[in-house]
């Protein structure tokens, strides 16, 4: 106790010895926010970089969960263990953080065209800030439009106001494209799911039905059948096949 005492007097000695410091010198220290008015526009531009630049870094998590091909992943990942019937084993955490990095390794070729051709030009004042945005765009842009079905991108053409049909595949703006790629994910992955049901499910039967011709109505299949859902996946090495295959569909 004596030593946390002679710590905390050591510190309010330092800080008086400061503050006499400062007031001796009659500095004191002083912090002011505010508008200054200018007569250029230019001056405005730095901030309004800044805003965009912080408006961009907040809506990152969206961006990366809506526009790669984490949204898949993720959902047949959770597919796959609600099928499994392991509760909460592979946590979220392991999930979420498997996805995020299989979505690395499957967007690294869109991630370097976009270093190679916006980030990295951008750097070097070879291009402006809204020539890179467009270049950073054209990457994405090819890669949703291979995901997404014909169908879900005419639905939104439909919905849309203006209702003018874009002439080609490049004036497609993203504001429709990205929320048809998102229900094209979702209905792969439900797919996806789907089929990874199938097994698990027949199991639930096999066994249920064994324990009914048995007599045994109060032992719940559930735990009986769990045992053989793991060992049918280890056996068929299912995250080697399940990986494989998002991997491939991509």
């Amino acid at each position: 106790m004596n030593k946390k005492y002679f710590i905390i007097a050591l510190f309010l000695f330092i800080a008086l010895a400061g503050f006499n410091t400062l007031h001796a010198q009659n500095v004191l220290p002083n912090l002011t926010i505010g508008l200054e008015q200018s007569d250029k526009p230019q001056d405005l531009v730095p901030t309004l970089q800044i805003v965009f630049m912080l408006t961009i870094l907040s809506l990152a998590p969206s961006i990366l969960i809506m526009m790669t091909s984490f949204t898949r992943i993720v959902v047949v990942l959770h597919f796959l263990r609600q099928s499994l019937n392991t509760q909460t084993v592979p946590s979220n955490q392991i999930l979420v953080g498997m996805a995020l990095f299989i979505s690395f390794f499957i967007m690294r070729p869109v991630i370097d065209e976009i270093n190679d051709t916006a980030l990295q030009p951008y750097l070097n004042d070879d291009i402006t800030q809204v020539e890179a945005m467009d270049n950073a765009a054209k990457p994405i842009r090819v890669f949703m439009l291979k995901q997404t079905r014909e169908a879900d991108l005419l639905l939104f053409l439909d919905l849309r106001k203006d209702r003018k049909e874009p002439k080609t595949v490049n004036d497609i703006p993203l504001s429709t494209l990205i929320p048809a790629f998102i229900i094209s994910e979702l209905k792969t992955s439900f797919q996806i799911g789907f089929l990874l049901y199938l097994p698990m499910l027949l199991i639930d039967l096999i066994v249920g039905s064994v324990l009914l011709s048995m007599g045994m109505m109060m032992l719940p299949p559930v735990m009986i059948a769990s045992p053989f859902k793991l060992l049918l996946f280890v056996l068929v090495d299912g995250w080697h096949l399940v990986v494989e295959s998002l991997v491939k569909g991509f």
